[in-house]
This record gives structure tokens, sequence and C-alpha cells, in this order.
């Protein structure tokens, strides 16, 4: 019954996971806290794992659609490690249902700021698509333009946005045992004005950087249920593309509006539930 209870948890924060590119961890530390009995060090250590290895295969198929900006995931990614090693280290000394309560706090933050954002987003589904000439999408290609001409003061301040906001996802990779993205896709979509499904593809690669430095920390004196671990895993990596190409048919609207609503009701049930307990 664990088995295939993993294994369907696992479909269903694949495919979250890969149409708006965050939301897994938001959705596996609960679950296997709540309906698989880990207990939250576990859970989260566990969460590392399952939702690192799906985050890769989705931003596989994301960067087959050209929807990765790699150089802004990898350094956003780099910034994290050491917050990563430092957050996991903080982990160790927090009690439980504070964990929980932090949680439930930083998703109600983002899911505000996501809110906030639809209200000014295209309706199109597919304007971010490549143009045949250029290899790269319309938004994008305007955006690289604006930067050539921006001066260097600009470009350094959008260097050092991603070097905190990748400090502050990498320490809360470690501490909550998330992949960070639904702190990632708000960073990226509100703060440096990427487009929705570049945000979401260029996320799972941050996440999967992170969640493979924190797991490395973890090494040596974690617990690793891999009962529960494998099928979840396997399962959420192939539901991952299946979302992938959910999300390429909705308006970014749609996607943003739905990844807000998600953590929303996340973080009710994972506040009302520690609160009452």
């Amino acid at each position: 019954m664990i088995l295939f209870a993993a294994a369907g948890l696992g479909l269903l924060i694949g495919a979250v996971l890969g149409a708006l590119g965050g939301g897994g961890a938001i959705l596996t530390v609960p679950a296997l806290v709540y309906l698989l009995g880990q207990n939250p060090q576990d859970a989260t250590t566990s969460s590392l794992i399952i939702v690192g290895l799906t985050a890769v295969v989705g931003a596989v198929g994301h960067a087959r659609s050209r929807h990765v900006r790699w150089p802004t995931g990898i350094a956003f990614g780099v910034a994290g490690i050491a917050a990563a090693v430092a957050g996991t280290a903080a982990n160790r000394h927090v009690e439980p249902h504070i964990l929980l309560l932090g949680f439930a706090a930083l998703m109600t933050l983002a899911a505000i700021g996501m809110l906030a954002r639809a209200r000014h987003e295209p309706a199109a589904p597919h304007d971010d698509e490549p143009d045949p000439s250029t290899g790269s999408t319309s938004r994008t290609g305007t955006a690289q333009l604006t930067r050539a001409a921006a001066p260097a003061r600009s470009r350094t301040g959008t260097a050092a946005k991603v070097v905190i906001a990748g400090l502050l996802v990498g320490f809360l990779t470690g501490f909550l045992g998330v992949g960070g993205g639904f702190v990632i896709v708000p960073a990226l979509v509100i703060v440096l004005d990427l487009p929705m499904p570049v945000a979401v593809g260029t996320s799972l690669l941050i996440i999967a950087i992170n969640s493979a430095a924190s797991l490395a920390a973890r090494t040596g004196h974690a617990h690793f249920d891999w009962t529960i671990i494998i099928p979840f895993t396997l399962a959420a990596m192939a539901a991952s593309l299946a979302g992938k190409k959910i999300a390429d048919r909705l308006p970014q609207t749609v996607t943003t509006r739905a990844f807000a609503v998600l953590i929303l009701a996340v973080a009710a049930y994972t506040a009302g539930h520690t609160l009452l307990t």
C-alpha cells in the first residue's frame, strides 16, 4: 500500500513540478509527513532526492523548447550552494513544528507576489515561442536588446539581484528541504522579469543544483527510506514530462494563478494541521 501511495503521489507532484517549475517540494514534504508517516527531518531529506531528480528530467524537457535561461540558472544555483549548506545545518536545530509553520508563512508570501504579478501578465499562451530565424523567443529577444543597450550599472544591478536571490533560495532549500521553486519562480518573474514559461524552465535547473548541494550536506547523518523514495521519484520523473506538455497549452496567466492558488492551499493546510496538532 505504501508503494502504491508513494507512486500515486509521485505522479501528482511530478506533473505539478513539470508544469509550474515549482510546487513539487511544497507538496512533497506535507505528503511525506501527513500521508506516508515520515517525520519532518526525514521528509525534507527524501524531498531533496525526489524533487531534485524530477527537476533534472523536467529541465531537459524545457531546454528542448528553449525555455531555460542557462547563464541565469547556473549563476542563481551556484550562488545558493554555500547558503544551502548553512540552511541544512540550521535545519538540525529547529523544532519540527517551527519548520512547518515557517514553510507555510513563506508559501503565503510567495503566492501573494505571484497573484499580484498575474494581473499584469499577457494572456497569450505562446508569446514566448522561438523565432525560427533567431532561435529565441520574441520576449526574450526584446529583453536581450534592452539589456544590450542598458548601462553597465543596470547590468550590475541585475547580477546583484541574481546573487541575492540565489543565496536566499539556497538557504531555504537546505533549511526546509525544498527545491525552492515556490520562491525561485516568483523571483525570476517579479525580480528578473522573465516570462512565465522561461521562469519555469530555468527554475528547474536551479532546483536541481540546490537540491544536489543540500543533499550532499546531509550525507552521513540523514536517513533514507528507499521503499518510499524510489517509487515516488520514478513516478514523479515520468509525470514531469506530461506536466510540461500541459503547461505548453495554457496561457501564462492561468499557470501563474494556478501556481499561486496551489501554494495558498498547501500553506493553509500545513499551518492549520500544525497548529491543531
